[in-house]
């Protein structure tokens, strides 16, 4: 067992302790309070449309009322499948207040994967929105009996939909938002609930079999939202009540989630939310709206870097800029501070640590490359490879395992599973790094196979059983590569059956577009004779995974 004093409490950055009391609480408390405490003050501006905190509590009530009227509270899982909307927040604190765990759907899913979540947390009930695609993906989904109901909030409330809406059909199992929560009464007392209680099943995966829901408790999600606040507020990069945030990272994303949503809630911050990521609209937030706060994934920073004139704009507002969701290209960190002059900080979570974890100081020493030192409350080392419960000293590799009051306790359903995860108290993480002798922490590499596209997850084997579909296909195996925009992408090693007609890349994207979401379309397809085997015949994915790692070392990617 390590023993204190730890190594990176020496780079501690002024006005932060590793060893200040974290707090926990329930979700609900933290808004009530929050909405006590703020209630003129504006939460949320979204189209133009400014909610204050008064508002959001009575939205929030009337939902929590409206689940519990339909007897949905206690020991009930509600599906929450929503893009960045005010209809998010509103559900997912009300759902809670209701006392119900929820689990976060993503409109990137392919059908399949919306399926399993739904089957796997136990959610007969989903909440979505009209606007785009998700209302008709909800509808296949209670038509194949995935779903009892399903509760759509309509768009239009916010103003004039960006995208076309599609229109909510008459159905005895489909309720209109106004409908379902409307006149809804709340109860003489709200359901009593306890910081282990589960709140979220946020669904993740490795590399084999499909995506397990990692239990995340109230105290689990507040912990991670004190660790943030002790971390950002004792270096000055946050200020409570006054701050603006922009919000283009998904909601239904741990990172947003707790990032975003839970902290500025918390902080009594106004949360810029906006549907989507657009340059010109958070240059125009920054410039024009005055946002103090960006939290992007690496591609968004690049898409900034390269916007035309960046180094001309007003971002003078701007307290702090963070990157997470994804490795950050260091060349990319160095532009943007010479181009803006704002420093671009960043750190390292899961979603199985709600999602805290490290966090790159905004003083001290240039440690290019690292994600920073462990958090608030937080424990990593470095154990062996084969003995996961020998730590091994400052520069030595091996897997980064993590303790403390965020991490999550499990997988919802998958007992082996979380036994496996972990050792002596700790989670293992699966990343494959080092620590200095400052106690800055390095990652080199990931123990499985997943890959990190644009800050979202992709789990090759799913994508790899969908591409054994298509006929033509006789085997195949995908592996992430470099890509400049998304920082790694899946390419596809494809062997033909005999006889088979040809394949491309644009063929095998339409193929697979109901099959998997648009985050795990491969970005690459090379066709093979056959795909390299080991002497007993099984595919070898680490001669694919040298194979580019010389392509790259040789020259530009050829993929």
């Amino acid at each position: 067992m390590t023993k204190r004093p730890f190594a990176w409490e020496r780079s501690y950055p002024p006005g932060v302790s590793w060893d200040a009391p974290i707090h926990t609480s329930t979700i609900p408390d933290l808004f009530d309070t929050a909405a006590a405490d703020f209630g003129p003050r504006r939460a949320i501006e979204y189209r133009g449309v400014d909610v204050t905190y008064d508002a959001l509590s009575k939205w929030v009530d009337n939902a929590a009322a409206g689940f519990l009227r339909a007897g949905v509270g206690r020991d009930t899982t509600i599906a929450i499948y929503l893009p960045n909307s005010p209809f998010h927040p509103v559900a997912f604190f009300g759902g809670l207040k209701a006392g119900a765990r929820l689990v976060m759907l993503s409109p990137l899913d392919a059908e399949r994967e919306l399926a399993h979540k739904l089957q796997d947390s136990g959610a007969r009930i989903l909440v979505t929105t009209d606007i785009g695609t998700m209302l008709p993906m909800a509808i296949k989904l209670l038509e194949a009996d995935h779903l009892d109901r399903i509760v759509v909030g309509e768009d239009a409330a916010w103003g004039a939909p960006p995208i076309p809406v599609y229109p909510i059909p008459s159905d005895p199992r489909i309720a209109r938002w106004s409908d379902y929560v409307g006149g809804a009464q709340p109860p003489e007392a709200w359901p009593k609930i306890a910081p282990s209680d589960i709140a979220v099943l946020q669904y993740t995966g490795g590399t084999t079999g499909l995506p397990k829901g990692a239990i995340l408790s109230h105290a689990n999600l507040t912990a991670a939202t004190s660790i943030y606040e002790t971390w950002f507020n004792g270096q000055n990069l946050s200020v409570p009540g006054g701050d603006r945030v922009i919000c283009v990272l998904p909601l239904f994303h741990i990172y947003a989630l707790t990032t975003i949503l839970l902290r500025q809630i918390k902080a009594g911050n106004e949360i810029l939310l906006r549907l989507r990521f657009d340059v010109d609209t958070t240059l125009r937030d920054m410039e024009e709206l005055h946002a103090t706060v960006f939290l992007g994934v690496p591609t968004m920073w690049i898409a900034l870097v390269n916007s035309p004139g960046i180094e001309d704009r007003d971002l003078s507002s701007l307290r702090y800029c963070g990157s997470g969701g994804a490795p950050l290209p260091v060349d990319v960190a160095r532009r943007f501070a010479n181009l803006t002059g704002h420093k671009l900080l960043g750190g390292w979570g899961m979603t199985e640590t709600s999602p805290a974890g490290t966090n790159l100081p905004a003083t001290g020493p240039a440690k290019p490359g690292s994600i920073g030192l462990p958090m608030p409350g937080i424990e990593l080392n470095i154990v062996a490879l084969d003995d996961p419960a020998h730590i091994l000293e400052p520069g030595d590799v091996g897997e980064i395992r993590i303790k403390g009051p965020n991490v999550t306790r499990g997988y919802w359903n998958r007992p082996e599973e979380t036994e496996a995860a972990f050792v002596d108290g700790y989670f293992l993480t699966g990343d494959i790094g080092s620590m200095d002798e400052d106690g800055y922490f390095y990652i080199v590499d990931r123990k499985k196979d997943m890959i990190l596209s644009g800050g979202f997850n992709v789990y090759p084997q799913m994508v790899e059983q969908a591409i054994y579909e298509h006929p033509s296909v006789a085997e195949v195996m995908v592996i992430g590569v470099p890509d400049d925009y998304r920082g790694e992408a899946a390419k596809a090693f494809v062997a033909l059956r005999e006889g088979a007609e040809d394949l491309d890349l644009d063929a095998l994207r339409q193929f697979l577009a109901d099959k998997v979401g648009k985050h795990e379309m491969p970005q690459y397809l090379e066709i093979r004779e056959a795909l390299p085997r080991s002497p007993v015949g099984k595919l070898l994915k680490t001669a694919l995974r040298d194979e580019e790692r010389r392509k790259v070392a040789s020259g530009p990617n050829s993929n």
